[in-house]
């Protein structure tokens, strides 16, 4: 079977941290986050990476990536922008950023045509990630059978505040029946032990601790192309007057299970998420790369 495409989200401005996170260095040696998501990705099985970027950033990614994977992995590159009519939609809508995440992953419909798993550029997964959705999208994805990796909620929270978590309820063939999105989630020391717990409307709920979240690591055959253009030409319908509307991958994935056309394996990964939003992330994630390059899960040189 040929190999699974790796696609990577890269196409955000990047706001909130203020410069090009994808392209900013975490590793001793420059390295970026992608850098450690396609070595992984390298040794797990997948024959090619395919950037998803705005057309601005190319000359940029085509200068960092192409030296450093030439002979190693095949890729390419693809641009999300605000043509509609590629997806057959006439309208023209005025908007400051693209569509969103599920809208990005379109924008590569024409030139991924095997089994593939979307990432985001900006977080780390480890390759036990990396290694377990490549056997899936090997052996067992189908039109109809697609994953989701399932990240223990514990492995994923930061010491410093509270995050937005995507929260997958999976029923007892471990099959994704829904994400509930909890918006306040934390640690909390209730009686001297460290829990998890999220809160809404001024109440906290206790979750545990291997509760299993999305951390947009999906995987999808080449099928779910055509069924995200119909969903997307009705989401345009419906938000056109909407500058702030986004399509996101969890709607497609909402629409394949309500309506019985997808199922979705939820992966369990015991792998630590980390990720980078604010500026004051850069040295915590810096840190923990410095850790797994110690323990030599990662060579100092990664390419080298």
């Amino acid at each position: 079977m040929k190999k699974p495409t790796l696609l990577i989200l890269a196409a955000g401005m990047a706001s909130r941290y203020g410069s090009m996170k994808q392209i900013d260095a975490f590793g001793p040696n420059g390295e970026t986050i992608i850098d450690y998501s396609i070595y992984d990705a390298i040794r797990a099985g997948f024959g090619k990476v395919t950037f998803i970027i705005k057309k601005e950033f190319e000359d940029n990614f085509r200068s960092i990536y192409d030296p450093k994977l030439k002979g190693k992995i095949e890729t390419e590159y693809v641009f999300q922008d605000f043509d509609l009519t590629k997806y057959g939609i006439d309208r023209e809508v005025e908007r400051a950023k693209p569509w969103g995440t599920a809208h990005a992953v379109l924008s590569a419909k024409d030139t991924i045509k095997e089994p593939f798993c979307v990432i985001n550029a900006d977080d780390f997964y480890g390759y036990d990630s990396f290694k377990k959705m490549a056997d899936f999208l090997i052996n067992d994805a189908t039109d109809s059978e697609f994953a989701l990796m399932g990240f223990q909620i514990d492995k994923t929270l930061s010491e410093h505040g509270s995050v937005s978590r995507g929260v997958c309820q999976v029923d007892d063939k471990g099959n994704m029946t829904e994400i509930i999105e909890r918006t306040k989630v934390y640690f909390k020391d209730i009686e001297g032990e460290k829990k998890i717990v999220f809160e809404e409307d001024g109440k906290e709920t206790a979750l545990p601790s291997d509760a299993r979240v999305s951390m947009n690591f999906w995987g999808f055959t080449p099928a779910v192309f055509d069924i995200s253009v119909e969903l997307f030409k009705d989401f345009i319908e419906k938000n056109h007057t909407n500058p702030k509307s986004e399509f996101f991958i969890p709607l497609v994935a909402d629409h394949l299970i309500q309506n019985d056309k997808a199922t979705f394996k939820v992966i369990p990964t015991a792998e630590k998420w980390f990720g980078v939003t604010y500026k004051e992330d850069k040295p915590i994630v810096q840190e923990n790369i410095s850790k797994l390059i110690e323990n030599g899960t990662y060579p100092e040189h990664l390419w080298g």
